[in-house]
């Protein structure tokens, strides 16, 4: 490995393309050397400007590329399966974006052909627990000064869903980050779901169950629903409360610039994810960068990519019956932990 971790990034898309912008610009210690896209000129123009760059329309062309340490995978979900075996078959590390395979037989497959590895090489992106916000909230639950955390409530709102979005993705998509958070800051399995259905939003495209209340049930007794509303139209909104014995923690209240002026205040509302949580992304891949330049892998596991599916895909279900549906995962390989 020379001075600076060479990264072959797969996905030059909106998500791609911000982490080649930040792996470029950002963080240290790092240097985009190959990208992969089925769309070469997407991803010929996601790398304009940056020197000695290869650009390639296979995800295993770019891992094999000269100068690759290490892979950031921000390709489709469906892609990140294959990405992950690829990584693993060729001894890279990789920070795959979530989710880390869009089923839990999937995410099953790469749990355990990490595990017949027999150490990490992959480091998940739930970027929340990067966010200085999350971080103070779970200190907090942690010091026990509020005693046992009883219930969170969580509020997800885009301004708008990108076409083809499904009322599925609601739950794989959307309220996945709210999963890992809540099994990261109580320090718990999610063990059931139900999803509710209120009358959809009149500005929710025709067909899409929008908005959606979702209702976790944890292993120690603790509830966490979400409110998801991935087409309120004003802007890009995440909060969460915790709700203890002694007291409540609250966070993601302000995010905006106010504006005061004659007869009026105002607070801008963040419009998207890049901006709500750019620091968090700068954090996570500075974290990925710094780790795996000293030969260690941190941060969320497979086994938390994969618990993230199981809920996710039990959460759909619930959707289409109505029902409460259990969660069961499979055993958890020693690689990870008790």
């Amino acid at each position: 490995m020379s001075d600076l971790l060479g990264v072959a990034v797969l996905g030059a898309g909106h998500m791609g393309a911000d982490h080649i912008r930040r792996l470029d610009q950002v963080v240290s210690g790092a240097r985009v050397v190959a990208v992969a896209d089925p769309d070469t000129a997407r991803a010929k123009e996601a790398v304009g400007g940056i020197d000695g760059v290869t650009v390639h329309a296979e995800a295993e062309a770019a891992l094999d590329a000269r100068g690759v340490d290490a892979v950031l995978v921000a390709s489709p979900g469906p892609a990140h399966e294959e990405a992950l075996l690829a990584a693993f078959a060729r001894n890279l590390p990789v920070l795959c974006e979530k989710p880390m395979a869009p089923d839990a037989a999937g995410a099953l497959r790469v749990v355990a052909a990490e595990a017949r590895l027999g150490r990490r090489l992959a480091q998940i992106g739930f970027m929340r627990r990067y966010d200085a916000e999350y971080r103070r909230l779970k200190a907090l639950l942690d010091t026990g000064r509020l005693g046992r955390p009883l219930m969170l409530h969580c509020t997800h709102r885009n301004v708008s869903s990108p076409p083809d979005f499904t009322s599925a993705m609601l739950i794989n998509s959307s309220v996945s980050h709210e999963i890992d958070a809540a099994r990261w800051l109580l320090d718990e399995e999610l063990t059931a779901v139900r999803v509710l259905r209120p009358r959809s939003s009149g500005g929710a495209p025709a067909g899409l169950v929008d908005p959606q209340f979702v209702l976790f049930e944890t292993e120690r007794g603790a509830l966490v629903d979400v409110e998801v509303f991935v087409n309120c139209g004003f802007g890009y909104q995440v909060r969460c409360e915790a709700v203890c014995e002694a007291g409540s923690a609250r966070i993601g209240e302000d995010h905006g610039m106010r504006v005061t002026r004659a007869g009026e205040e105002r607070t801008e509302v963040p419009q998207d994810y890049l901006v709500r949580f750019a620091d968090a992304y700068d954090r996570e891949v500075q974290a990925w960068v710094d780790a795996t330049r000293q030969g260690r892998v941190t941060g969320p596991t497979a086994w938390d990519g994969y618990a993230v599916s199981a809920v996710a895909e039990a959460g759909v279900r619930s959707l289409e019956t109505g029902e409460r549906v259990g969660v069961e995962l499979g055993p958890r390989p020693a690689l990870y932990g008790a």
